[in-house]
């Protein structure tokens, strides 16, 4: 009996201890809802996050205050975190491992902040991170690293309404498990290509409001539909939407015009044909390609053996062609320590050897076909180089005007003389700025679109193009400069009937020089008539300058008729009257024994005391000198 009440007395005692009460932060508003604790301290006006934060949190609210930066110690030991919301903060910093004890966080809101940059620690130790919103931020860089912690378990990824010109495209192509991807309203202005390949869970991709000129085609695209609007689409659908883009609608968007969609308003910006039109009102054959175009190349460059020598190739098509080089010995030249090939087709050799002699192939490809040159490359061998005495430059610039031929798509030097010959196109009615194009298919071409003139100047490197309708033969060009040599091709636009895709090929080229302009005979007429109007102009000037001096000399002596001179008028004066206050004197000057008088017509005192004399010089007159008495004569007062 004693055993049996002891029995409950030892289960009592090792039963655990209950678990301490959750501790809430002031102002803060917490619910304990069992097995989870959640947190919530909105719009409180914490600069920082709260220290008394319960480390068994499951779910933690900080949205719409003014915390700036994040620490390490802010999220220590926080393992049960499922939910963390740091939205409409000002945060611009997080420091380094600062989510690093959250390995069971799902969801990390770090939207309408300050952030500027993510490092490759920013978001270290989130394993199980689901859902990342960083929209609305200051990004304009993404480490490549910074999302490998859960680049197989993340679901959404928001980088929307940002500054990103680039994005970590490689690390991009490895989420596996993304369902959907917010790219919206940013600065990219490439997307490589194939690289949603492997997103096989991916149904919503939003590039909305970008730089995008045109969008790769991609493998995914072809295995599911594609629609614009989630609303409505099936389950196993992509939802795609690029509106807001400067797409360039040419051949390389076909097969995103061949795509059912629905209503939607993506718009063209170019080619100028069909900049402002509505993406899916344009007909599939008017996405056309521009095959590439040799306009300027080096055609040939004498080098001594060890220095460098730089070899030009300019190529122009929509799209941009793609320059490369093979070298005499039928190899394509790749960048090495020797020799650098750069996107503009330049290909540069750093220090020039003798199996490099002979005849170098620039190679311009693109959607719609490639053009090909010669470049010959001679090389002075370096014995007979140091003896150069500036013979080599004078080699190198014997064609500082070369004519930048045109070459048309899938064409060579070696065969252009044979083709010009077996294709005609002819030029008549040559004059100094005019030239009448005309030409003919030898094989008929079915569903001819249009026909395209190509042609540029030997003096400058701007190709002209001109789209002619495919019922004409012939045409016109008025735009040409006198006294220069001209290159000009004849291309046929027409549907392929194996691809349906717009195709090109060349009906010939051909190469002409324009008269001198002649010297204009000016009209003696006019040349009479032009000086006949200055000598009269030049008279009426003249005249009206003399008449005006006339005038002034006039005038000049009436006035001295009118008023003497204002010595003569002085030395007349002998005697000053003057009035002050009322009272007068007369003063009289001697000179020599002699007495003379002067004659006050009128005074007059001022109010504040000034005296004012007005004489009558007019009427003054000398006084009689006396015969010969030494008195003085009194003046009348």
């Amino acid at each position: 009996m004693d055993k049996l009440l002891l029995l409950p007395l030892l289960v009592f005692s090792t039963a655990a201890p209950p678990a301490a009460p959750m501790t809430c932060p002031k102002r803060c508003q917490c619910q304990n809802l069992s097995p989870s604790f959640t947190i919530l301290c909105t719009k409180t006006g914490l600069l920082f996050v709260p220290p008394a934060l319960d480390r068994r949190t499951a779910e933690l609210r900080l949205m719409d205050n003014f915390i700036t930066v994040l620490r390490r110690k802010d999220f220590a030991n926080m393992t049960n975190l499922l939910h963390l919301t740091l939205s409409r903060n000002t945060i611009s910093q997080i420091m380094p491992l600062a989510f690093a004890d959250l390995r069971g966080l799902h969801a990390l809101h770090l939207d309408s902040n300050r952030l500027t940059a993510l490092r490759d620690d920013h978001l270290k130790g989130l394993v199980n991170l689901r859902h990342l919103i960083l929209s609305n931020n200051q990004l304009s860089s993404v480490s490549p690293r910074s999302l490998d912690d859960f680049v197989d378990t993340i679901e959404d990824l928001d980088l929307s309404y940002n500054n990103l010109v680039d994005v970590p495209w490689e690390t991009v192509a490895r989420l596996s498990n993304v369902n959907t991807v917010s790219l919206d309203h940013n600065l990219i202005e490439f997307v490589p290509e194939g690289i949603f390949s492997n997103l096989h869970k991916l149904a919503r991709l939003d590039m909305t409001s970008n730089k995008l000129k045109k969008i790769p085609p991609d493998p995914l695209f072809s295995r599911i539909p594609v629609y614009a609007k989630s609303k409505g689409s099936p389950l196993s659908s992509l939802v795609l939407s690029f509106g807001g883009n400067p797409l360039h609608c040419n051949c390389e968007l076909v097969w995103l015009r061949r795509l059912t969609r629905e209503d939607d308003l993506e718009t063209c910006a170019s080619p100028p044909e069909l900049s402002g039109k509505y993406f899916w009102s344009i007909k599939e054959e008017e996405f056309v390609c521009e095959p590439p175009m040799i306009t300027h190349r080096t055609p040939r460059l004498a080098a001594a053996e060890g220095r460098g020598a730089s070899l030009k190739c300019k190529a122009v098509g929509d799209p941009e062609p793609y320059v490369r080089w093979i070298a005499p010995d039928g190899k394509l030249v790749a960048n090495t320590s020797r020799t650098t090939s750069y996107e503009n087709g330049t290909l540069d050799i750093l220090a020039v050897a003798m199996q490099d002699k002979g005849t170098f192939t620039c190679i311009a490809s693109n959607a719609a076909g490639e053009s090909t040159a010669p470049v010959e490359l001679l090389v002075t061998p370096a014995a007979e180089a140091g003896n150069d005495t500036g013979c080599e430059k004078e080699e190198r610039e014997e064609e500082p005007g070369a004519s930048d031929i045109l070459i048309p798509a899938k064409s060579s030097f070696a065969n252009e003389s044979k083709e010009r010959q077996e294709k005609g196109v002819v030029v008549e009615e040559l004059t100094a700025a005019s030239a009448l194009i005309r030409w003919e298919s030898r094989q008929p071409l079915p569903g001819v679109r249009m026909y395209q003139i190509q042609y540029n100047s030997s003096t400058d490197d701007i190709p002209v193009y001109r789209m002619i309708p495919p019922t004409s033969k012939s045409f016109l060009l008025t735009d040409l400069a006198p006294g220069r040599s001209y290159d000009l091709c004849v291309l046929a636009v027409y549907s392929d009937g194996a691809t349906a895709l717009p195709a090109t090929r060349s009906l010939g080229c051909a190469r002409f020089a324009t008269g001198e302009e002649p010297p204009r005979c000016r009209s003696l007429h006019a040349q009479f008539l032009g000086g006949t109007m200055i000598i009269v102009i030049g008279g009426i000037i003249v005249a009206s300058v003399l008449v005006f001096i006339f005038i002034l000399l006039m005038k000049y002596k009436v006035y001295n008729n009118n008023h003497p001179s204002q010595h003569k008028k002085a030395a007349k004066v002998t005697h000053v009257c003057s009035q002050t206050n009322g009272g007068s004197v007369a003063r009289s000057a001697s000179k020599g024994g002699e007495r003379r008088e002067s004659s006050c017509q009128e005074f007059s005192v001022g109010s504040r005391g000034k005296t004012v004399v007005e004489l009558d010089w007019d009427k003054a007159t000398p006084p009689p000198v006396p015969s010969g008495g030494d008195s003085d004569s009194a003046a009348p007062s």
